[in-house]
């Protein structure tokens, strides 16, 4: 999930200054869960705007702003009052953003701020575990990602500033090397512990990162 917050509304109004018609796109998914996108984000908005002296010509919500294809699908849905607004806000993450800026010849303007990916612990509680490094060595860290978990992101165990299990970083949370030594003891292996982990290749995480799933070759019929 991408976790997200609002915007400061000081640093909208300021990019609003020429812009007295706005539409509103939100997202169904990660920013209803974050709630910084779903149906009383919007509302808030509109009223924030409304207070303000513009005009919301239209809201949108998309199952998922990321989803280029089907933002697409849905803009050309509602293209009437789209070509009414003057600019677009779009409460969703980065990548929602971009999705609607790649559909429409309208200035799309971020009304959030994407944080991190993160795992949720319960609802309203999001912590980050995966720094999408592209070079995963989960197998033989038990798990954990001394890449984030590690507030230096070390790859051989903890730093001399590690004191009685916490991190010199922030004494109120636990050094990642110490969450995998002692999850390695619980399995009864040394796992990354044995060896010297090489450099992180970081040409893995080359930017900006595409994956295309290509479908597998049909099988020759025989004769």
């Amino acid at each position: 999930m991408i976790i997200s917050t609002p915007k400061d509304r000081q640093e909208l109004e300021k990019l609003l200054v020429e812009h007295e018609k706005l539409f509103l796109v939100g997202c169904g998914s990660c920013a209803t869960a974050c709630k910084v996108g779903g149906e009383d984000e919007l509302f808030a908005t509109q009223e924030w705007l409304e207070e303000g002296g513009r005009e919301v010509v239209g809201s949108l919500i998309l199952e998922e702003a990321c989803h280029i294809m089907r933002a697409a699908r849905e803009l050309r849905r509602i293209k009437a009052e789209l070509a009414e607004a003057d600019a677009v806000i779009v409460l969703a993450c980065g990548a929602g953003v971009q999705s609607l800026s790649e559909c429409t010849e309208k200035r799309v303007l971020a009304g959030v701020n994407s944080l991190f990916v993160g795992n949720v612990r319960r609802f309203g509680q999001y912590e980050e575990k995966c720094s999408l490094c592209g070079d995963c060595i989960l197998n033989e860290t038990a798990g954990i990602c001394p890449v984030t978990n590690c507030a230096k992101g070390l790859l051989n165990g903890p730093c001399g500033g590690m004191d009685e299990g916490r991190c010199e970083a922030d004494p109120e949370r636990d050094c990642g090397w110490t969450l995998i030594y002692q999850r390695l003891q619980a399995q009864q292996r040394q796992g990354v512990l044995d060896k010297i982990v090489a450099p992180k290749d970081w040409s893995r995480k080359f930017k900006p990162g595409k994956l295309s799933l290509a479908r597998p070759e049909p099988p020759e019929r025989k004769k």
